[in-house]
Parts: C-alpha cells; structure tokens; sequence
C-alpha cells in the first residue's frame, strides 16, 4: 500500500511519544510504502525543523533515506503537471500531485480541505493516521 503523509500527520507518525508508534514501526518494517516529493521533503524539513528543531529534522531524514536503502519503499515523484484538486488551500494540492502521481492509494491527512479529492475523480482517497491504522489491520493476513 502507497501513501502519501500530509504534513500534519508526519508529525504525530514521528513524535517520540506517538500514539501512532504502530504505524512507523510498520512503516519502518517495510509494511507500507510513502510517496514524496522534493516540495513535500522542503515542507517536511521547514516544519519538523520549526517545531522540533534541526536535529530532529536530520534525524528523520536520515531514517527515511535508511528506510528506503533497506525496503525501497519511499517514492520520491515530482509531478510535472499540477492538478488543482484543493482550491480553499492550493499549498496543499503539492500532496495530491504526489498522490496522484505516485499513483498512492491514500493521502494520509487531518485537513479538512483534502475532502476535495474524494469529488475529484482522481483515485487516492484521504484517511487521517487512524484511517490508515485501520486499513492496514483490515489488509492484515489472518495468521497474525
């Protein structure tokens, strides 16, 4: 499964103390996939970084960068073409380019300008963090 993590749920995903522990590690486990794109990793760093500060920041890259050597599972997709899904935050739309290009099948969010996308006749549909908890324990084989 491809994702694609709105800004505001990379944060709780990261937080050292994360009720959302479960979907890193399952992330970090090569579980999911995430979708990224040069624009979303700047916006990444300008928040982690304004937030939680630098070293934070450097911390998480040099986890995704490890994550994707071992798993290959961070899709790095600069789309080219822009699909101006959101108009009431079109800052945002740089997460459903991404999404739609990286041909994802969610974007993982807690803004309610992304219920824009469920209308738009593009493919991925918007969850929050216990949307995708959710999805990924339906997918789960039955043996766990």
């Amino acid at each position: 499964m491809r994702v694609c993590l709105d800004t505001n749920s990379l944060l709780p995903l990261f937080g050292t103390r994360s009720p959302f522990a479960d979907l890193r590690h399952q992330l970090l486990a090569g579980d999911w996939e995430l979708a990224v794109s040069t624009e979303i990793l700047l916006e990444y760093e300008e928040v982690v970084t304004r937030v939680s500060g630098r070293e934070r920041w450097l911390q998480i890259a040099l986890l995704l960068e490890r994550l994707d050597a071992l798993h290959g599972t961070i899709h790095r997709t600069d789309s080219t073409f822009r699909f101006n899904v959101i108009a009431g935050d079109p800052d945002d739309n740089k997460f459903v380019d991404c999404a739609i290009a990286a041909r994802a099948e969610f974007v993982v969010t807690e803004d309610q300008h992304f219920s824009a996308l469920a209308t738009s006749g593009y493919a991925p549909r918007v969850v929050t963090l216990e949307g995708l908890r959710a999805e990924l324990t339906r997918r789960r084989p039955k043996s766990e």
